[in-house]
């Protein structure tokens, strides 16, 4: 059976520069991820957060500073970002300013919302004290039945705006029940690097192309295909085959293409080009892989273009800089053009499905578990030994591991690093990320 996730309900914030849209972003996650600075236009990148509140999840979105009218340089990209956030959001956080007031950029912003068929919620921030609860009542003009009242900054208000949040999440609907439709397979990466002609190239070693179906991404389409008695998905091709379209978008929405079909796979394909190399692009693309916790294989396009060169392995250093996250996905160097290395890739893939649905037996496990804590203990925390007493597996795709302990948060960071090391080096789990959960022995 295989592990189908849905894409989980998208709110997103948006609003005119500089009203604290980020601010909101990180107290509403309670952790300081996006950058925060008094000065307009900061933010010009979508940044994405998972949020579960009262039992309740869904996809927080910041975004730059919406300006609906720009035309020209950084801010008319920061526009259609947002817009693209706005068609794709379930609900809107639209955040005002207690200390400037209403302004004409709030009206615009107001007026673009009201023809959209969102749930919009008017949050009006920098409420730090009497005079600016007073003066709020003007937002009112822009015709909300309320208005919530935040102080980012200082974290209050924020309960009331997320019970009214999950209020109105759509209800998620369970899985569709599923057949033998194969590996899901999402390929993704920058415009440009060759995505299109992969997914030409991967088909045409194809024996029975099953059929073509709408996803439920929009413009998705996925292919199912039969090769070597074995089935496959592949997520997407019709967004990504349509390069006219894709030319049209920021680079940006790639990452927001890539969440959305990396949601719905088992394993990604990470796509680069082999003479640009690694980006800061690419990373953001493999980090939305690696927490989803899917199975992953970097895949170096238009090599044909790059050999002589760079070596393999200078490649394989460069990426490791670039990805050091990713350590764990097979580099795979081929050419969609010539067909160079493309034949191995669905090989690869099986190998990585498997692996991450690799279950390794509780005895097993603890015998294994013991002659590494006789090799390495973890070290002392606050002047008291900390104690590992047992590890058991409870989940895959990815493999998860629960630990037992006596001081859970005294097991510092390095430490689960070299656990996860020696797993690797032991029980391989080839391609895929693998989740430890440190728990207190009651």
């Amino acid at each position: 059976m295989l592990n189908f996730e849905m894409m989980k309900p998208v709110v997103a914030i948006v609003g005119r520069p500089n009203v604290g849209k980020s601010t909101l972003f990180n107290a509403i996650l309670k952790r300081k991820k996006a950058v925060v600075e008094d000065t307009p236009g900061v933010t010009r990148d979508l940044n994405f957060g998972e949020i579960t509140y009262d039992g309740k999840s869904f996809l927080l979105v910041d975004t730059g500073g919406f300006q609906p009218e720009a035309k020209d340089g950084i801010a008319s990209l920061v526009a259609r970002q947002c817009q693209v956030a706005v068609e794709e959001a379930h609900i809107i956080l639209f955040v005002l300013d207690a200390k400037d007031g209403l302004t004409p950029l709030d009206r615009d912003i107001a007026n673009l919302l009201r023809r959209k068929d969102k749930k919009v919620l008017h949050v009006v921030n920098k409420v730090d004290g009497s005079k600016e609860r007073r003066a709020s009542g003007e937002f009112f003009e822009l015709g909300p039945e309320r208005l919530f009242l935040v102080s980012a900054l200082h974290r209050r208000g924020l309960d009331d705006l997320l019970e009214e949040v999950v209020k109105h999440l759509p209800e998620t609907e369970p899985p569709p029940q599923q057949g033998d439709e194969g590996i899901k397979v999402a390929i993704v990466g920058r415009p440009n690097v060759g995505k299109s002609s992969l997914v030409n190239r991967i088909l045409g070693f194809e024996r029975v192309i099953v059929d073509e179906r709408p996803g439920t991404t929009r413009d998705a389409i996925d292919t199912a295909f039969g090769f070597n008695g074995k089935n496959y998905v592949l997520i997407d091709t019709a967004g990504i085959r349509r390069r006219s379209r894709i030319s049209q978008r920021l680079e940006w929405y790639c990452v927001w293409q890539a969440l959305r079909s990396v949601e719905r796979s088992d394993v990604a394909l990470l796509v680069i080009d082999a003479l640009e190399g690694p980006t800061d692009q690419d990373a953001k693309i493999g980090g939305v892989i690696h927490r989803r916790g899917k199975g992953c294989i970097v895949v170096v396009n238009k090599w044909d273009l790059a050999m002589g060169k760079v070596s393999h392995r200078e490649y394989e250093e460069a990426l490791k800089r670039k990805l050091h996250f990713l350590d764990y996905a097979p580099v795979m160097f081929v050419s969609a053009k010539t067909g160079h290395g493309v034949e191995g890739i669905l090989k690869k893939v099986d190998l990585v499905f498997s692996e991450a649905r690799k279950r390794i037996n509780t005895g097993r496990l603890n015998r294994w578990f013991r002659e590494v804590l006789l090799e390495h203990q973890p070290p002392m925390w606050r002047n008291r030994q900390v104690k590992l007493y047992y590890i058991t597996q409870v989940q895959t795709a990815p493999p998860t591991f629960v630990i037992f302990a006596n001081y859970p948060e005294g097991v510092k960071e390095n430490f689960q690093r070299f656990l996860v090391r020696r797993l690797r080096e032991d029980f391989r789990f080839v391609g895929t990320p693998i989740r430890l959960i440190l728990k207190k022995r009651e």
